[in-house]
């Protein structure tokens, strides 16, 4: 029989009487993500009693290519994140820069065109340029916008959901087909980036059904509802974990069990809890298991967590029910439109709490009261002049200056 002191990971420390007996001893280069002995899950770091030359493993997301129009992408231990070229800007480098920022407290600057800006707005802010101050006690969620993003609510770390949790949700959909198509209602991962084999605890609606998924590190576990009955006004789902086992009940529907599969029963995240969306621009960044491409579309009531049978359930978050962060979430049942009068024909769009007016041709502006000149390229039908000439706006039309070496009406001839 032998027994153990410790255990050791990697490698041991070595001395150089073993070095005489045994040679070359070499240590293992490389990761290791989760480590089991018989059924006890071991935490590398936190249970670790000393180390030595041990690092975070390096982020692979850049070998992906992310970043879009020529961007170059960087990672470190940790991080990663896209070198952008001129005149693009966002965290993909997929936007068009915001040359002149007008939003305010925080808020996302979103080029609407090449002159007009659209503030998308923070948590707790509404209006043109996210200037007003709203409370919000039932959030309300808009899914995902025409410019890519989806509104969301992020929460701090919700501890101890490691071995078990048990989470209740109470929600009221959109009144339109997109609300049941492919949307996400909450997640929280690992590292938060969606790499594969990151541990994840995902909820969402596809094609009318509520999908609710979990992985531990040696597989995704999931359950799907029965089709939700649409002609209830309010949903209550109620879903939780002990250690591999699962189980999902939607309002009046029988409970469903799943187990996980491989060996370990531990969770363990240390990213946000995303409520409603992710502040990601592209969903190719959530996890690899059953993706959702757009975010909620509706009103959430209450989310609530517990993560032992002895306690209560409570709001996530620190204070409870206090999110870090959001982007266009909005007061359920208010509408930000109502304060808003786009002129000479616009069109209200609201996102959440993101507002903005949506111009008729031939004119701009926050409120739509600015006329596009002949000359601008939003102007329909567009000016001739040639690349390199200088469009002049005239009472009647307008003419054209041409570059040193061309000539003609529209500088078009050598």
């Amino acid at each position: 029989q032998i027994t153990f002191g410790s255990i050791f990971l990697g490698n041991v420390p070595v001395h150089e009487e073993v070095h005489r007996c045994a040679g070359q001893i070499y240590g293992y280069k490389g990761c290791i993500r989760d480590f089991q002995v018989n059924h006890k899950e071991l935490f590398i770091i936190d249970e670790a009693l000393a180390g030595r030359n041990v690092e975070n493993c390096n982020v692979p997301i850049c070998d992906f290519h992310p970043c879009h129009n020529g961007g170059t992408c960087t990672s470190d231990e940790e991080n990663w994140y896209c070198e952008c070229p001129k005149l693009y800007t966002g965290k993909l480098c997929q936007f068009a820069t915001c040359d002149e920022d007008p939003c305010g407290n925080g808020a996302t600057c979103f080029p609407k065109s090449r002159r007009d800006a659209v503030c998308l707005c923070p948590y707790g802010r509404s209006g043109i340029l996210c200037s007003d101050a709203i409370n919000i006690t039932q959030p309300h969620f808009s899914g995902t916008d025409v410019f890519g993003y989806t509104s969301f609510l992020a929460y701090s770390t919700i501890p101890n959901i490691t071995f078990y949790y048990e989470f209740r949700v109470k929600f009221q959909l959109a009144n339109h087909q997109s609300a049941l198509q492919d949307n996400l209602i909450f997640f929280t991962g690992q590292k938060g980036q969606g790499l594969n084999g990151d541990d994840f605890l995902e909820l969402g609606l596809r094609s009318g059904r509520v999908v609710y998924s979990y992985n531990l590190g040696s597989g995704t576990a999931t359950i799907i509802s029965k089709p939700l009955d649409l002609t209830l006004n309010v949903h209550v789902i109620y879903l939780g974990r002990n250690l591999q086992k699962g189980w999902l009940k939607v309002d009046d529907q029988n409970n469903k069990t799943v187990t996980s599969p491989g060996r370990l029963v531990g969770l363990n995240v240390f990213g946000q809890f995303y409520l409603g969306g992710y502040h990601e621009y592209t969903p190719e960044l959530l996890p690899k298991g059953p993706r959702f491409k757009n975010g909620f579309q509706g009103c959430i009531f209450e989310v609530q967590v517990r993560t032992s049978l002895n306690q209560g359930f409570k709001s996530p978050g620190t204070p409870a029910g206090h999110p870090n962060s959001g982007r266009s979430v909005g007061q359920c049942k208010d509408s930000p439109c109502s304060l808003i009068k786009c002129r000479n024909g616009g069109k209200c769009i609201e996102t959440g709490s993101t507002v903005y007016c949506n111009c008729l041709t031939g004119w701009k502006g926050a409120f739509c009261t600015e006329t596009v000149s002949v000359c601008e390229p939003e102007h329909d039908p567009p000016h001739l002049c040639q690349q390199g000439s200088t469009c002049v706006p005239l009472p009647n039309g307008y003419t054209c200056h041409c570059p040193l070496g061309t000539t003609g009406t529209y500088c078009e001839q050598g």
